[in-house]
């Protein structure tokens, strides 16, 4: 496979292909630029990570990072200097692609030194509280449990709104007829407070917030607090999602375009083969999707709650792609791989965190 080239025109180089129009048509935004910002340069901010996950912000502009199988927590400079924070307790793998999964770092950090992590229990996914004070890691909590677990389609993205509220994806664990199900948490995004109630506002009193996702892993805002979603389809079309409150996203009724009564449509599909999309990120006028399968990076332009074009970037250049983020303050993305997992099969110490600049 064609994989860790790093001369300047595979850096620079792009790769044209659209997505199909359907229907009309990170927290953390990106410093104002042009809105027709596109990748530009990319360099190696560190290397050396075996299957690095979930990656959330802290006020100084580092980031924590989790990596899935080993479910250790690290700290991440901007200049590259990584120091291990500690070991996640209560995590199990589940041979797929449980394990420890998404991180996001309290609006109130400074005085709160809150974080909030997704994983794998042994009774199921649960989302779980921590301290972290710049320095040690402790006061586990487990806040919401009772999301199923399997091998596959275990979600995990977890991410702080521009409400406030905590957010976090789940998948339907290989048992499509959750996603339909109101009372259960699988299939669905959930809102709730920072000590797992459901949030104020959610459209059924419960945590679910929306429903009828098959294995959503990415999450992010535009700038007027619209929320959308990137989700894997199962043999026939990914999606890249806007979500409102209380909608059925339709699986598995439909995968991709969807003309059920009461079911709402992507804004975007793919193949699968072209995306398998985990993170998403909002950066100048533009969504970021990471594609997995598809290995390239997915740059589509919307306007309101509209979505343009799709355009991919470093397409077969890094292999999997599974996190991007938007460096705060800064029009620059943070790209992670996960080759050293179960489908990229690379060994452990080969995944990367790439800088995107957006000019």
């Amino acid at each position: 496979m064609k994989r860790y080239r790093n001369t300047a025109a595979l850096a620079a180089a792009t790769a044209l292909a659209a997505g199909l129009l359907i229907g009309t048509a990170g927290t953390g935004t990106a410093a104002p630029g042009r809105a027709d910002s596109a990748p530009s340069d990319i360099k190696t901010v560190s290397s050396g990570w075996s299957i690095p996950w979930g990656l959330s912000w802290l006020p100084d502009g580092s980031a924590l990072i989790t990596e899935r199988d080993s479910y250790l927590l690290y700290k991440l400079t901007q200049s590259g200097t990584r120091t291990q924070v500690g070991t996640v307790p209560n995590v199990v793998t589940t041979d797929g692609e449980g394990g420890l999964l998404g991180i996001a770092v309290s609006p109130n950090w400074n005085t709160d030194h809150a974080i909030y992590l997704m994983h794998t229990a042994s009774d199921g996914n649960r989302v779980a509280k921590m301290t972290y004070d710049g320095s040690s890691l402790g006061g586990y909590k487990a806040i919401v449990t009772g999301i199923k677990k399997n091998k596959y389609h275990n979600g995990g993205r977890l991410k702080f709104g521009p409400d406030g509220y905590l957010y976090a994806t789940t998948g339907e664990a290989q048992t499509p007829d959750l996603a339909q199900d109101k009372n259960s948490l699988n299939g669905k995004i959930l809102r709730m407070t920072t000590d797992g109630k459901p949030a104020p506002g959610n459209p059924f009193g419960t945590l679910v917030y929306s429903y009828g996702h098959r294995n959503p892993q990415g999450i992010t805002w535009d700038p007027q607090g619209r929320l959308w979603e990137a989700e894997f389809g199962n043999s026939k079309y990914d999606e890249l999602n806007l979500i409102e409150p209380g909608k059925n996203y339709g699986w598995p009724i439909c995968e991709g375009e969807c003309s059920t009564s009461g079911m709402t449509s992507p804004k975007r599909q793919w193949a699968t083969g072209d995306a398998s999309p985990s993170g998403v990120t909002y950066a100048d006028g533009a969504m970021y999707l990471a594609a997995l399968r598809g290995e390239r990076l997915w740059r589509i332009p919307v306007d309101g709650t509209s979505a343009g074009t799709p355009k991919a970037y470093y397409t077969s250049s890094y292999g999997r792609l599974r996190t991007v983020e938007t460096v705060p303050g800064k029009n620059t993305l943070w790209l992670s791989t996960t080759n050293a997992d179960n489908n990229g099969g690379e060994p452990d110490g080969a995944d990367k965190v790439f800088q995107v600049e957006l000019k």
